[in-house]
């Protein structure tokens, strides 16, 4: 839910003599570095992507565990095998916080490396708040549209899927203006929109954040992020009311990586048992989801941020890397438009469960395996006409420094 462009702040910092003139073997290596940082996070972002995505389409079209197990679930077929094999989705909702620790450490990774260069860098609010507006409302207006036209379909198809809420023009503006979750429901059938109002939020507070981070530090920022977490949980949270202040401390996690990553040398190594700290955490998430869902959000974050922290320190054509290879490469071009996938899957599902099966949960969990067939080509086909468009337009709006350069 961040741009693929890692330096989303934008530059207003003219290069100094001596960086200009830079030998042309340590620009390479250092191009050849940021892409491979980039496509850490775009894998990342690309499974994030597909987790979120195959678990709401097992919500949509699957009768899920429970009930598969005590009807067929004693067979021994390829049926059974696969619908078996899927019970890690259970925990798709991981996906989210994966997006909360990208977003936040793709924001601010630009003005983090700024500011280890110039300690005096000040961040170009008026031209971060457009970027991230031509970032972002294309593409959710056009989403917003698409689950209008998608959802009018699917209630023509009774009875009527239970995902599916108010499609009004009230509904729609309180999505617009990213007041769901405070003044209102998600729209439609489009539940994933909840965590767009806390992008915008969180968008919307960055400079403050930023500011505090020139005057306390990044460490400090995290610590006063942690503690209004804490007090935001209590009081909004447990109410059902989701505003930025109870998710801030996953995604300032992100910007605290960011800074930590400029400010590091760059042979600098942490310890191996940051791997073992993220898969612990992780562990740690997926038993909380029992007990709430908002508990493992926040242990889940801090185990894939300790993942991040290290993968983001491994060297680019080292053995990891190559490893990975088509599983890797797949989930780094998913990355690309994971944003778009993000946004429009509950649609498509809904549509495709309300034509196919008239809304009926099925004890098959082939049909799911379609679905995500029919709704990846699509998101790349929406991601090419409206997000990378969006995207674009967005890079046009360059900071007064910037423009100054050229």
């Amino acid at each position: 839910m961040s741009d693929s462009a890692l330096d989303a702040a934008g530059s207003s910092l003219p290069l100094p003599p001596s960086r200009r003139a830079a030998a042309p073997r340590s620009q390479s290596e250092a191009r050849a570095d940021s892409a491979g940082k980039e496509h850490v996070i775009d894998a990342m972002r690309g499974f994030a992507a597909l987790l979120v995505a195959y678990f709401h389409c097992r919500q949509v079209e699957w009768v899920g565990m429970q009930a598969f197990h005590q009807s067929v679930g004693h067979s021994f077929s390829l049926s059974t095998i696969a619908a078996y094999l899927t019970f890690p989705i259970a925990w798709g909702s991981a996906g989210v916080p994966i997006f909360f620790v990208i977003s936040g450490y793709c924001i601010h990774r630009g003005g983090a490396l700024r500011l280890a260069k110039n300690p005096d860098y000040r961040l170009d609010t008026g031209n971060f708040w457009v970027r991230r507006f031509a970032r972002i409302y294309p593409v959710l207006l056009a989403a917003l549209v698409l689950t209008f036209a998608l959802d009018w379909v699917s209630l023509q198809l009774p009875p009527v899927n239970h995902k599916i809420r108010e499609i009004g023009l009230q509904a729609f503006l309180v999505n617009l203006f990213s007041l769901q979750g405070v003044a209102g429901k998600t729209f439609g059938s489009n539940g994933a929109l909840w965590t767009l109002s806390l992008e915008v939020q969180l968008y919307a507070i960055y400079p403050l954040l930023f500011a505090l981070r020139r005057r306390l530090g990044m460490t400090s920022v995290l610590a006063i992020v942690a503690a209004i977490n804490v007090v935001s949980a209590y009081v909004l949270e447990r109410h059902d009311i989701q505003f930025f202040t109870s998710y801030w401390f996953s995604w300032t996690l992100g910007a605290w990586i960011a800074d930590a990553r400029a400010r590091a040398t760059p042979d600098a190594r942490s310890s191996a048992w940051l791997y073992v700290l993220a898969a612990a955490f992780v562990a740690l998430g997926c038993a909380a989801f029992h007990f709430g869902q908002y508990g493992a959000f926040q242990l889940w974050a801090v185990g894939f941020a300790f993942y991040l922290h290290k993968a983001l320190e491994r060297p680019v054509g080292d053995k990891a890397d190559k490893s990975g290879g088509l599983g890797t490469r797949f989930l780094s071009r998913l990355g690309d438009f994971s944003f778009s996938l993000y946004l429009i899957h509950l649609p498509i599902f809904v549509l495709l469960s309300s034509i196919l099966f008239r809304s009926s949960l099925q004890m098959s969990i082939w049909p799911s395996f379609g679905y995500m067939l029919v709704a990846v080509p699509v998101a790349y086909v929406f991601y090419r006409l409206v997000e990378l468009p969006a995207m674009k337009w967005s890079a046009s709006f360059k900071p007064k420094g910037a423009m100054k350069q050229g």
